[in-house]
């Protein structure tokens, strides 16, 4: 079993799932600095307009350089009523949503302070979903041993994919109006393809190599 390192990231992407699927195991670093600029504090969702990029406001702002586990979340302006609604705006007719819009607005509905503690939350709400054998550790591993994907060094970790990017396609709510769009969070995929998102995953990305992010899957 091979292991992945990452930033903490909320509702992480398709290839970020991939990557952790054929993995097994997921080791956040609480430790690395913040950086702006990168998907730390924002996930990427379709709507009826296209890309949206939904942020978590954070009370030092973006340019703070505390370690990811010391960032705080400036709840001064709803931000979770506010991203919960887009969410249900953009996905309420997709197939699957009603299936997990109650557990993911407890989500929305719970207090967080800590950045570090909602993206870990997002990530484990979403490997709950998959059903898939991930592990996900909060700290780093003591040891080296075994292969290790690093997703620390890649300032764009989390960002979808170019256009044109090699995934497939499967159907977006508002495709037909925007043209697909690659490599959202997870949750895009989850709310088109359900209990199947994992199977989808392990499907369309064995023995698949490219680049991705500038890490080869």
């Amino acid at each position: 079993m091979s292991l992945v390192i990452s930033p903490f990231l909320p509702f992480p992407s398709v290839s970020w799932w991939a990557q952790a699927l054929a993995a097994g195991v997921v080791c956040f670093d609480r430790d690395e600095p913040f950086r702006k600029m990168t998907c730390r504090n924002r996930y990427h969702i379709a709507g009826a307009q296209g890309l949206i990029r939904l942020s978590i406001p954070l009370t030092r702002g973006r340019s703070q350089r505390v370690p990811m586990g010391e960032v705080r979340i400036c709840n001064r302006d709803r931000w979770q009523t506010q991203h919960w609604r887009t969410i249900t705006a953009a996905y309420r007719r997709s197939p699957f949503f009603e299936i997990y819009e109650h557990s993911l607005e407890e989500l929305f509905r719970t207090p967080w302070e800590g950045l570090a503690d909602f993206s870990f939350a997002s990530c484990n709400w979403l490997r709950e979903q998959l059903r898939a054998p991930v592990r996900l550790c909060r700290e780093l591993p003591i040891d080296g041993s075994g292969p290790v994907t690093d997703l620390r060094r890649d300032a764009n970790t989390g960002m979808p994919l170019p256009a044109g990017a090699p995934f497939p396609q499967y159907r977006q709510v508002f495709s037909e109006r925007t043209d697909f769009i690659p490599d959202l969070s997870l949750l895009d995929l989850l709310f088109a393809e359900g209990p199947y998102t994992a199977a989808w995953i392990t499907e369309h990305f064995k023995q698949k190599t490219f680049l991705c992010n500038g890490i080869v899957i």
